[in-house]
């Protein structure tokens, strides 16, 4: 008995292992950061409404949005005109109208919506 008394290494009641602790510090985290997402997706659905009033007036779009199709832009373009939607190439649209003409009416991933000419689309 002696030698296993001597050998023996005694931790304190109260201890807890310190993976524990750290797993109580990310839970905290993460439910704070849940508020903070909830307020970024409000903010984001705000400003979705707003370019969503925005296109309504300007485009005078009385009809439901829907998208028809997804395109991507071949080439960069700069707006000439308020109406026209400005794209990188590469940048995924949403087709929501094709009126009658060379141009389609787009919206891009930030809610953005404009006239695009069909010759720098990409269709799949």
């Amino acid at each position: 008995r002696g030698k296993e008394e001597k050998y023996r290494v005694r931790m304190p009641k109260l201890w807890m292992p310190k993976e524990y602790k750290d797993k109580r510090k990310s839970i905290d985290d993460l439910e704070r950061n849940i508020f903070k997402f909830k307020k970024s997706s409000e903010e984001k659905s705000k400003k979705m409404d707003k370019e969503e009033k925005l296109f309504r007036e300007t485009f005078m779009y009385d009809k439901e949005i829907r998208v028809l199709g997804t395109a991507s832009a071949q080439c960069s373009v700069p707006s000439q005109r308020r109406a026209d939607l400005p794209l990188t190439a590469g940048e995924q649209l949403d087709v929501i109208d094709v009126p009658q003409g060379h141009a389609v009416i787009c919206r891009n991933a930030q809610g953005r919506y404009g006239y695009v000419l069909v010759e720098h689309l990409n269709f799949r």
